[in-house]
């Protein structure tokens, strides 16, 4: 909840006071004055000197050091540390408890395009401005400070971190917004200069004013911190409250942070179901008196801290990893339907932004990079091999005629039979015209004869060069098609599924797409199967760092036993856990038993241990797109290895986890979402982009 307090003078009797932890430094800094604004230290620092924007790989990192330190140090905040001395992972809750929360917190509908600097700030900022309205201070509010820390700073610019905050101050929320509003909206703030808090209450905002970038410092809690606070007219400080992005659009602060996984997406806690609300007890650690406690009637059915846990609980009840996770979401109060609906709904939006991504007309991607969309071509050219009708766009010869991007793209019907598609290659374009008497050389004109291939090479060297040739693994690259398009729509702010978060939102959906159209007989229990297992792979160990830590199971397990955080674990927190969590869901839609779908999991994230996040120019563009793509073949590749090895295995999913863990503590900050170094300092802007 939040501090209300006013700056500098005793607290009246009316002023509600609601947190009763050290009041936050912004409240004792300095004396209001009748004159203007009494604002914190950081925030009066910030409008004294230059506007310090995100940074990007283009700004110079070196500085003189005297002058910066000690600049550094005068503007401090007491509850903010230097960024490099977070190394830490996942110290935003500390006790045991059982690593089940529902699939539907982990799949959530959101905007692009990051989870945790996009949807995240969004709801805090709207559970802000509900708290405001619950403490009947709303009306007095007139500025509102806005202080970002660490990674939210270093590449908030490119993520859309302000427009997603200003937006949920206003009362949007991620799932709901109409995404083709949200760059009009922005630039009325910013033109205007005035913020409408919640749709109703008009306040002025200055961006260059009013929000602080802290690139160079952290919150205790986590890397992505930002601090609110509202003033009035006279400077005195009414409210203000510290959130923390997590990863996956979970957003905690001190008051949420034990049951953050329970209760992120909503405001009402009332409005949650009891079960979601008991989750403390740990089956690992036994009572006082060293007699283990009797069984919670609030916990889920089948709960379990690590994936030998879950095994076992597969083994005894003789049960899939799927149907654990769908009696413990009946326990949540979910109805047979409602969680139908649920999982449909969530594959839903993931085939939308699919057709959206593969059908869109836009050339290029937003952002100073210019990067051109590719799912598109990539698209049109796979189904010209596939379907013999399919309608492809030609480069127009008039210079007159309409732009290629106004053509309309034809989407094959989803009811299309496999049967249907006609691989065309070389050979059999050959036959054909062997067979049709119209060979090169005996009576085909020239008009209808290929362009002769350049081949690149001596030809009078002992090693000959190769011809030119196309490969045609049709599935496979359909499966790297749709993760690409499903990027290029959240790289573009489009609606997107956390899955688990939105930097690595192709993965799952490029898998589940597969499986639908190349393998299954039953797409909706495809679907139930693929999201419930792959749901179970994803909980948190950033919860359990004491020293009898339990890592945890598939999509639950990384949420509980190491993090899905890019600011807490790079690259491997999001796209490896992403891919980890699709090798599952792949494996057990081919009927393999939980044994080797928990070994298909550990291999999808064993291969993705160290992998670093620093897009370029802070942007969720390059290499976050191809990595998706890889990531989605990975995960195919890993499910297949899995089902290969006949359960002999070296490596456990629980130590893989922890190996995460671990490799997450070692990681430079550099490496965490901050652009500082890697391929965000290495690649000059602009990009020269290769033709695909």
């Amino acid at each position: 909840m939040l501090a209300a307090v006013r700056l500098g003078r005793a607290r009246p009797p009316q002023a509600p006071a609601i947190r009763a932890p050290r009041p936050p430094t912004v409240a004792t800094q300095h004396a209001p004055s009748k004159a203007r604004h009494a604002t914190p230290a950081s925030v009066r620092a910030f409008s004294s000197s230059a506007f310090r924007k995100a940074p990007t790989n283009t700004l110079a990192r070196a500085k003189d050091e005297k002058d910066e330190e000690a600049e550094r140090r005068a503007d401090e905040d007491a509850g903010a540390i230097p960024t490099e001395e977070l190394t830490t992972v996942g110290l935003h809750a500390q006790q045991t408890e059982h690593a089940v929360i529902s699939a539907f917190d982990l799949f959530s509908i959101g905007v692009g395009p990051s989870s945790s600097h996009t949807v995240g700030p969004m709801r805090a900022g709207k559970i802000f401005f509900t708290d405001l309205v619950e403490l009947g201070v709303l009306d007095k509010v007139q500025t509102v400070k806005i202080t970002l820390y660490g990674s939210l700073a270093a590449t908030g610019k490119g993520h859309h971190t302000p427009q997603a905050i200003l937006l949920g101050l206003e009362g949007s929320d991620p799932e709901t917004i109409d995404t083709s509003t949200i760059p009009s909206r922005y630039q009325a703030i910013l033109d205007t200069k005035h913020l409408m808090l919640g749709g109703k209450h008009r306040i002025t905002y200055d961006m260059d004013r009013d929000m602080l970038w802290r690139w160079d410092q952290v919150l205790k809690t986590h890397p992505n911190g930002m601090r609110f606070a509202v003033f009035d007219g006279d400077g005195n400080l009414l409210a203000t409250n510290e959130y923390f992005s997590v990863g996956g659009g979970f957003v905690v602060n001190d008051k949420t942070k034990v049951d953050e996984n329970l209760f992120y997406k909503g405001v009402d806690k009332s409005a949650v179901h009891g079960a979601r609300l008991h989750q403390t007890h740990s089956l690992s650690e036994p009572s006082q008196d060293g007699q283990i406690p009797p069984p919670d009637p609030c916990q889920p059915p089948y709960p379990f801290v690590s994936g030998d846990s879950l095994l076992a609980l597969t083994k005894k009840h003789n049960m899939t990893i799927a149907q654990i996770v769908y009696d413990n979401e009946l326990h949540f109060g979910y109805s047979h339907e409602e969680i139908r609906h649920k999982l449909l709904r969530i594959w839903g939006v993931m085939d939308d932004c699919i057709r959206t991504g593969v059908s869109s007309t836009e050339e290029k991607l937003p952002g100073r990079l210019g990067l051109r969309r590719r799912a598109p071509m990539l698209y049109r050219r796979l189904m010209r091999g596939f379907v013999p009708f399919f309608c492809t766009r030609h480069r127009p010869t008039n210079p007159r005629a309409p732009s290629p991007a106004s053509t309309p793209v034809y989407l094959p019907p989803p009811s299309l039979p496999l049967s249907s598609f006609r691989p065309l290659d070389n050979t059999s374009a050959r036959a054909e015209e062997s067979s049709s008497g119209s060979a090169p050389g005996n009576g085909g004109s020239a008009a209808s004869r290929a362009p002769a291939t350049r081949v690149t090479g001596k030809f009078d060297h002992p090693v000959l060069p190769e011809p030119p040739r196309k490969t045609m693994i049709p599935a496979m690259d359909f499966l790297s098609c749709y993760a690409i398009a499903v990027n290029e729509v959240n790289a573009s702010g489009g609606r997107i599924v956390t899955s688990p978060t939105n930097g690595a939102a192709g993965v799952i959906p490029a898998v589940l797409k597969y499986i639908i159209e190349f393998i299954s007989d039953d797409p909706e229990k495809s679907v139930t199967t693929f999201l419930l297992t792959a749901a179970v792979s994803f909980v948190d160990s950033s919860q359990y760092n004491g020293p009898d830590f339990p890592s945890k199971a598939v999509g639950m397990l990384f949420k509980r036993g190491s993090t899905i955080s890019a600011a807490e674990g790079g690259c491997q927190a999001e796209v490896g856990v992403a891919c980890s969590m699709a090798s599952a869901g792949f494996a057990a839609c081919m009927g393999a038993s939980p044994e080797t779908v928990l070994q298909a999991a550990e291999i999808g994230i064993e291969h993705n241990l160290g992998l670093t996040c620093d897009p370029i120019d802070g942007l969720v563009q390059v290499p976050c797109i191809e990595r998706n793509s890889l990531g989605a073949v990975k995960a195919v590749t890993a499910a297949q290895l899995s089902m290969a090895s006949q359960n002999v295995y070296s490596v456990t999913l629980d130590e893989a986890i922890e190996a995460m863990r671990l490799t997450a503590v070692d990681m430079s900050v550099k490496y965490k979402e901050t652009s500082l170094s890697g391929l965000a300092r290495t690649v000059k802007i602009p990009l020269s982009v290769p033709a695909c």
